[in-house]
């Protein structure tokens, strides 16, 4: 279909139809005209429709059926009635059937196109607020991901790609980066949205409690079950289960992990009869699995078992131009949490945190963002409050200022902005940020000083 947004002109009157077309011309949207109520409810039924303008009275179905027809099949669309017949009655009755708006003839050409520009508005807005209550339903178990650089694009389409289908997926990153995020929302966009998601991490249980704690035992299987309790795979059944560092995983749980992705069974502790599971199964790693298997301590088979899908998370110091959405993301989070009106970072603060490398990812983020909001005494987080490790970048700008030779102020600003550009790898919106200037005016001084990106 096409981008814009599609208007339906229903009626049968030629004249009539010809002038609502020439009235709507040049709006925003596709206006598509239709000689028969027929011929309308045909488009409908397979086209996303806007807005429907049709006539109230005409041959065989009239223009309430129209609406009815038209709001059953998406109770986004907006529709406008016409007709010559007003009474107050006619007019009561279609605005509770769900008519947008209702227009008698003859009408004012203004009118009737500041009608249909309100209802393609009215449109616009319920469509994007469907959209947030859909984010919202997805995200309402966790945070948000957030990142708009190349990489993280390439993660979130794999994550669309990977909620589609039932298949293993495996999670790869350096601690920090929110690889069970990832799982999350894998989980939440799936058709197991409504069942559980069951989270383990393989290296915080011991070897000899984490099988317990996956398949369940029997009563009397070792020294103190004095009762059969079920695992987390019994658990997650119908949803998803989410195995965090796997690679810790011993190698004879590995080899019960690989029966229950061939054939969805596994056994009981101290049980002889095998139990069936319908669950998904997530894995994340933060180690170089081929290493792994290299050395023998990581099954091959398991490996291929478990990375039908590969969803690598790149580090935080390689996709540096998010840093400043998820640093705001973290101040309005927990300025909110901890009940404190800070509303933002000063310059300086924010260019501390570009150069900084986060060896600690996203996770090392989210918690110097809590420490200085902590102790954060005003609405604007500036370097007094952030650790030494990062606030020793800000000093350090300081001093090579002071000890910089004298030169011209057009010298000194040629050099930041050329710096500043290269350490936000060209972004004309950030480099603005942090110099604490308009887009508008950094554009008219790079102009200006023929400054090459």
């Amino acid at each position: 279909m096409n981008a814009q947004p599609v208007v339906v002109i229903t009626e049968d009157d030629e004249v009539m139809r010809e002038l609502v077309v020439n009235v709507l011309h040049g709006i925003d949207a596709t206006v598509i005209p239709m000689e028969s109520s027929q011929e309308s409810l045909d488009f409908i039924e397979n086209n996303e429709v806007a807005v429907v303008v049709t006539d109230l009275r005409m041959p065989r179905i009239d223009g309430m059926k129209v609406l009815d027809f038209a709001r059953q099949k998406n109770p986004l669309t907006q529709v406008i009635l016409m007709t010559g017949h007003a009474t107050v009655e006619s007019a009561v009755q279609s605005l509770k059937a769900g008519a947008f708006d209702y227009i008698c003839k003859p009408f004012e050409n203004v009118e009737l196109r500041h009608t249909v520009e309100r209802a393609l508005s009215h449109w616009n807005l319920s469509r994007e607020n469907m959209r947030l209550r859909e984010e919202n339903k997805v995200f309402a178990e966790g945070d948000v991901i957030i990142g708009r650089s190349a990489a993280m694009d390439e993660v979130h389409r794999l994550i669309d790609a990977a909620a589609a289908y039932d298949c293993s997926v495996l999670i790869t990153g350096e601690s920090g980066t929110g690889k069970e995020l990832v799982a999350r929302q894998i989980h939440l966009k799936s058709p197991r949205r409504d069942n559980s998601f069951v989270a383990i991490n393989c290296a915080a249980i011991p070897e000899q409690i984490i099988e317990s704690e996956l398949f369940g035992y029997q009563k009397g299987a070792f020294t103190g079950a004095e009762r059969a309790k079920p695992g987390l795979f019994e658990t997650a059944n119908g949803g998803t289960i989410f195995l965090d560092e796997v690679n810790n995983a011993s190698l004879s749980l590995q080899a019960k992990l690989l029966r229950v992705l061939q054939d969805a069974t596994f056994y009981r502790l101290g049980d002889t009869e095998p139990r069936h599971v319908n669950v998904r199964v997530l894995a994340a790693t933060n180690r170089d699995v081929p290493g792994l298997i290299a050395q023998e301590t990581f099954r091959e088979d398991l490996y291929y078992r478990l990375r039908v899908i590969e969803i690598h998370i790149p580090a935080l110091r390689d996709r540096r131009d998010d840093v400043p959405l998820l640093a705001n993301y973290f101040i309005s989070k927990y300025a909110k949490r901890f009940n404190k009106p800070v509303d933002g970072m000063s310059t300086q603060v924010l260019g501390a945190l570009m150069r900084h490398d986060w060896p600690g990812n996203v996770r090392e983020l989210e918690n110097v963002i809590q420490r200085a909001l902590i102790l954060c005494q005003g609405k604007v987080i500036d370097e007094g409050v952030l650790p030494p490790e990062i606030s020793r970048g800000t000093e350090l700008s300081v001093r090579a200022i002071d000890h910089m030779q004298p030169q011209t102020l057009e010298e000194v600003e040629v050099y930041f902005i050329r710096k500043t550009l290269r350490e936000t790898n060209g972004d004309r919106a950030l480099c603005a940020e942090i110099l604490g200037i308009d887009k508008s005016t950094l554009w008219r001084k790079i102009k200006r000083y023929s400054i090459e990106e």
